[in-house]
């Protein structure tokens, strides 16, 4: 029996219905409720041995090759170009017949067409590319994405290449590696993953949640045609929240762009001053105690005398929020030792956060402060100030950090540590900074790289991933310390841990 004589016969009502349009046939809005004959699904069709999986491409931003509109955008599922609408006008319409391409799907729906007849397609073959191009995630399918077992499991694309989901290169588009390993990191933070993995942005939420939700499920995607994710999509929209601040072809400050996307994602989610009022604030926001003083020049101060503390003054207290930490490093040696080379100073990660035992002063505009944390957050962000800027050139401090991967305590650093509560911490992702030798800060050779914690609990379970753009490789622990580290993120220590 021929493909034809099982088929319904397409009747001209039909084809007129399919791609008549109400209102504006160029757009074709894709009102399916008016349109009853549209509904009418075909088990099989010709057309669909057309479709090229290899060519997909559902990263970068929506909108027309040839209007540049983003309303209302149909994918070609053989050529991969995105074209609007899919009335007779339309610009899908006349791909179809032009370039002899009749396979369609509806970005926002993911609803597959046939062009240029107009009818529906169901057909359980495509459910991978719809699964692709809208991952959808259950409390069930993200339970163990920290855990031990999901190392155990890799994914294959369709080249049969394996990889891990969530641990997947970002591509470089120009100059956007400071925002990708700021991405990485945020993305393996384990409330704000699984928030952005089960949320279902379909309404007036702003577009840059959206985008960034979408971004988070394609990375941690089991499904993925190929083993790299693109930002794309995000980062345009990044670039007109920010107002051009932060552009792909601009290298940039990975902690700047961490500050204002933190931000803006509060911002986006509903959140307010207060406390726990968004998911960001729930997992990054702790408290300061800030004391200061006005610093007095007496006649029997010496020459060398630091300007100290004086119980007998006025002493202003204050508590400030905040979502990360910054740590000030030693200036580093300005002479060279007796083989001509650069001393490369190293310094432990208590000397340094010793700012904030509530006893080192420090002095700035006139005025003695000192600081310490009056709560503490789940995840602590601390940004280790390397960049500083003169009137002439901006320096590096190329001082090398000593911590520990597991069981940072941040006792010494609250004022009532709570009793209920660990002040343990571990290390999840750090962020550090290559560029050429010297104090100089060189922008233009700059190479910034994530180390994600992939599993915790330490021990051979625990592995830890160098990930800079497209490279993804598996590295040692001890490589973790040998770097310029701008920025970490610290997780608090669970009962399970």
């Amino acid at each position: 029996m021929s493909v034809e004589a099982t088929e319904t016969p397409v009747t001209s009502t039909e084809v007129v219905s399919s791609t008549k349009l109400s209102g504006d046939e160029d757009l074709d809005l894709d009102d399916d409720s008016q349109s009853p004959a549209v509904e009418e699904t075909r088990a099989s069709d010709l057309y669909l041995d057309t479709i090229n999986r290899a060519i997909l491409d559902f990263d970068f931003e929506k909108v027309c090759s040839v209007s540049l509109s983003d309303i209302n955008i149909y994918g070609c599922l053989v050529c991969g170009k995105y074209f609007q609408g899919r009335g007779r006008k339309s610009y899908a319409y006349a791909h179809s017949i032009h370039d002899d391409h009749h396979v369609f799907i509806n970005l926002e729906t993911t609803k597959v067409y046939v062009l240029p007849d107009g009818y529906p397609v169901s057909d359980p073959s495509l459910e991978d590319i719809a699964y692709v191009l809208a991952p959808s995630f259950t409390r069930n399918s993200i339970a163990n994405l920290s855990a031990a077992s999901h190392l155990s499991r890799p994914s294959y694309d369709l080249r049969h290449k394996p990889y891990l989901p969530g641990y997947v290169g970002l591509n470089n588009i120009k100059r956007n590696d400071h925002m990708n390993v700021i991405i990485h990191s945020l993305l393996h933070i384990p409330p704000l993953r699984d928030f952005l993995l089960l949320s279902d942005f379909r309404g007036k939420e702003p577009e840059l949640l959206k985008r960034f939700a979408g971004l988070a499920k394609k990375l941690w995607n089991p499904r993925l045609f190929k083993s790299q994710v693109s930002p794309h999509e995000f980062l345009q929209e990044v670039n007109r929240a920010s107002a051009g601040k932060f552009r792909l072809e601009k290298q940039g400050d990975p902690v700047e762009f961490l500050g204002w996307l933190l931000n803006r994602l509060h911002r986006d989610l509903g959140g307010s001053k207060k406390r726990d009022s968004s998911i960001i604030f729930k997992t990054f926001q702790g408290e300061l105690r800030v004391e200061t003083q006005q610093v007095l020049v007496r006649q029997d101060t010496r020459e060398n005398d630091k300007p100290h503390f004086d119980i007998d003054r006025e002493l202003k207290t204050s508590t400030s929020p905040y979502l990360f930490l910054a740590v000030d490093l030693p200036p580093p040696p300005l002479f060279q030792d007796s083989v001509e080379k650069n001393i490369i100073p190293q310094v432990s990660i208590h000397s340094v956060l010793a700012k904030y035992d509530g006893k080192t002063a420090q002095e700035s505009a006139g005025h003695l402060r000192r600081f310490k944390c009056q709560h503490l957050p789940p995840y602590i962000i601390l940004h280790f100030k390397r960049f500083t800027k003169n009137a002439f050139v901006e320096e590096k401090n190329p001082t090398i950090v000593n911590f520990p991967l597991r069981g940072l305590d941040f006792k010494e650093y609250v004022d009532v540590p709570p009793d209920n509560i660990t002040t343990l911490y571990d290390l999840i992702a750090n962020v550090t900074h290559e560029s050429v030798a010297g104090t100089t800060r060189d922008k233009e050779n700059t190479v910034w790289k994530a180390h994600i914690r992939a599993a915790g609990g330490g021990g051979d379970n625990e592995k830890w991933f160098m990930i800079q753009d497209l490279i993804v490789e598996e590295t040692r622990k001890e490589m973790i310390f040998l770097g310029e580290t701008i920025l970490q993120i610290w997780e608090r220590r669970t009962d399970r841990q």
